[in-house]
């Protein structure tokens, strides 16, 4: 009931290291198989004796990119400051960054065979010059006021600004027979997306005879404004092979399009919500609430610009819930819950995007006491509104499928089971299919695998030598997933199995702990696929390989 239409935007929170009233200060540094590393100083205490406290962390990482060239270059200043008083609780913390990453689209499908091209997985089919960098500043307040033992109140205000420019040279086609591929030079230039957010809710906890009411009520509000200044577009120039590539030979792009330019999306949101728990006694909670939410959109793009979209909407939406306890530390519970949000795009809408619509039943059990949590549940969502795209000529429009479904079961587990071991995992099935759609229908949902499945086992061995020594390790598995092309061709990625370990040693040094640690990520460097984007010739990302990361932290 708190977050609703929101999440286009969503809610501001970057700082989760808070500041803290007792001292802790460290310094850490990492490096990594691929090459370069990062430092990090975090700082935090009190100032004075009054109840403020601050925190300071700063970060520093440059490493290359696991690619055949590219590097991440990545700087944050991250201050903050808490008052903690007896009813009070007040922060602020701030956020600047700076970064230069690759751009890079990933590997293609081979339209002939299904499959992506048959090529070493770090070769990339685009240039040096595919790189994004910018910068970003964030402000988080936020306000916590306890009236009584029955009322409280919480406010918030987010701000956000991100400032980047992009170049790319776009994978457009290719002959699968000689393997040439037709590329474009692109560029967007000074792009800003900027995001205010703020929120007020007061919780309070009565009595009506013998029964406890645990009522919420609140309003929230969110303006988010992107704008993206020259779109850059060259000709296609088919100069490439994937086969055998050589690179340099592309232009960087500049010639503005005047028609693409300035893009923008103008969102608006506000909503209000009440909600009720009530205790039926010692073994019910019967949960119900009422979500009002409204927003205005505007987008469009060109020189002189042209209005995309114009949409203004509003809902009332429901949410229901039931709790049994079975013991103190067991539950079942049910659910049923509707959804409403705007659809977003800065791509050229075929017609207005109406916004879209859910409605999720839900049923499921959970155990929690001092070393598990575990949770099983079943699940169905039907929406309709979903955004989707397809290709128009050599650009990619945006439009709504008509309803989607996705129903299955996920269970999950995290504790310890001893002393010495801890477990974490988790399962989960999810059937999903296009049921209305003049082109997609009777399709499963892009990027979805059937099953997932993942279990990491942590093993404490307490003081060896001079420390204290902690290892683990684990396997994530998710089964094949599809991505079609907008035309209603659906290729299939391999499924992929991914191990991960790690050991680690904290020791004393002059009564300063020294943390040694190192983390090998995809043991056994299984080629995998992470996602996918684009039309007409799907982009597809691919798993990082083997690595081997080496870290130290001391604390003072």
């Amino acid at each position: 009931m708190l977050y609703g239409v929101q999440d286009p935007g969503g809610i501001i929170n970057v700082v989760t290291k808070k500041p803290q009233l007792t001292s802790a200060h460290s310094i850490s540094a990492f490096g990594t198989s691929f090459g370069g590393g990062g430092e990090q100083i975090d700082s935090t205490g009190p100032l004075g004796d009054s109840g403020l406290a601050y925190r300071f962390i700063a970060d520093k990482q440059n490493y290359d990119y696991w690619r055949n060239f590219g590097s991440i270059d990545q700087s944050v200043i991250a201050p903050s400051l808490a008052w903690y008083g007896d009813d009070t609780t007040v922060s602020a913390a701030y956020v600047h960054m700076e970064y230069s990453v690759p751009f890079d689209r990933g590997t293609q499908i081979n339209p002939r065979t299904g499959k992506v091209l048959d090529i070493p997985r770090n070769r990339r089919l685009d240039e040096p010059f595919n790189v994004t960098t910018g910068r970003s500043d964030a402000l988080d307040l936020r306000m916590e006021h306890r009236f009584n033992d029955t009322w409280s109140i919480r406010t918030g205000y987010g701000y956000s600004r991100n400032y980047y420019n992009d170049y790319q040279s776009r994978y457009m086609s290719a002959n699968y027979t000689t393997g040439v591929v037709a590329r474009r030079g692109d560029a967007t230039r000074d792009a800003v997306q900027v995001a205010h957010t703020a929120t007020v809710n007061t919780l309070g906890k009565l009595y009506w005879g013998d029964t406890l009411h645990e009522v919420l009520i609140g309003a929230d509000y969110m303006k988010n404004e992107r704008d993206l200044g020259d779109l850059i577009r060259n000709t296609q120039r088919a100069d490439f092979n994937y086969n055998s590539p050589v690179y340099g030979n592309a232009a960087l792009p500049s010639t503005v399009s005047a028609a693409n330019s300035d893009q923008s999306d103008h969102l608006r949101t506000h909503a209000f919500f009440v909600q009720d728990s009530i205790h039926l006694g010692e073994k019910w909670i019967l949960q119900g609430g009422l979500r009002y939410d409204a927003f205005d959109e505007i987008t469009g793009k060109g020189r002189p610009f042209v209005v995309g979209a114009d949409v203004k909407d509003s809902k009332v939406v429901p949410r229901v819930g039931l709790v049994y306890m079975l013991q103190p530390d067991w539950s079942l519970y049910t659910s049923y819950t509707e959804s409403f949000r705007p659809n977003t795009s800065i791509a050229t809408p075929i017609g207005d995007l109406p916004p879209e619509e859910g409605k999720a039943y839900e049923f499921g059990t959970k155990f929690e006491n001092d070393s598990i949590t575990a949770t099983v549940a079943l699940f169905n969502i039907n929406k309709k509104n979903v955004q989707t795209s397809e290709t128009c000529g050599t650009e990619t429009c945006t439009r709504v499928s008509g309803e989607v479904r996705s129903r299955g079961l996920e269970a999950d587990v995290t504790g310890k089971i001893n002393e010495y071991w801890s477990v974490t995992g988790s399962y989960a099935y999810t059937d999903t299919e296009v049921l209305k759609d003049p082109i997609l229908e009777g399709q499963p949902l892009d990027g979805v695998s059937k099953h997932t499945a993942a279990l990491y086992l942590t093993r404490d061995f307490g003081h060896v030598g001079i420390g204290d020594l902690r290892a683990g390790a684990g396997a994530r598995y998710a089964s094949r997933w599809g991505v079609n092309d907008g035309t209603g061709v659906e290729y299939y990625l391999p499924s992929s199995k991914v191990a991960d370990a790690f050991v680690s040693y904290k020791m004393k040094f002059e009564n300063r702990d020294i943390t040694l640690q190192l983390n090998l990520k995809n043991m056994f460097d299984e080629r995998y696929y992470v996602s996918s984007s684009g039309l007409g010739s799907p982009a597809i990302v691919i798993g990082e390989p083997r690595q081997l990361i080496g870290r130290v932290k001391l604390d003072f």
